[in-house]
């Protein structure tokens, strides 16, 4: 057991997280499953996608993805997060 217990109150704990895969309309990218690296054309996709969304739909895009095993290019985390900060 672990010192920190998960309350499942904030979006951080492991039990608040829904693993119900909702998509973005953003079902093209699943073609990325499991992809590390991408080229230009290809980050360019996934900037579409974080930018037609509104800000509070970030957070659950990120993790729909994650659940997807589909990795968030590495050029487009800062700006995701700082959506989800604003």
């Amino acid at each position: 057991m672990s010192d920190f217990e998960c309350c499942g109150l904030h979006e951080v704990c492991e039990k608040a997280i829904n693993q119900d895969i909702e998509y973005y309309e953003d079902e093209e990218l699943d073609r990325f499953r499991g992809r590390t690296a991408y080229e230009e054309e290809e980050v360019e996709e996934f900037r579409e996608v974080l930018y037609t969304m509104r800000t509070d739909e970030v957070a659950g895009w990120l993790q729909s993805l994650e659940l997807r095993q589909i990795n968030l290019p590495n050029e487009l985390k800062d700006e995701a997060f700082l959506l989800i900060n604003s």
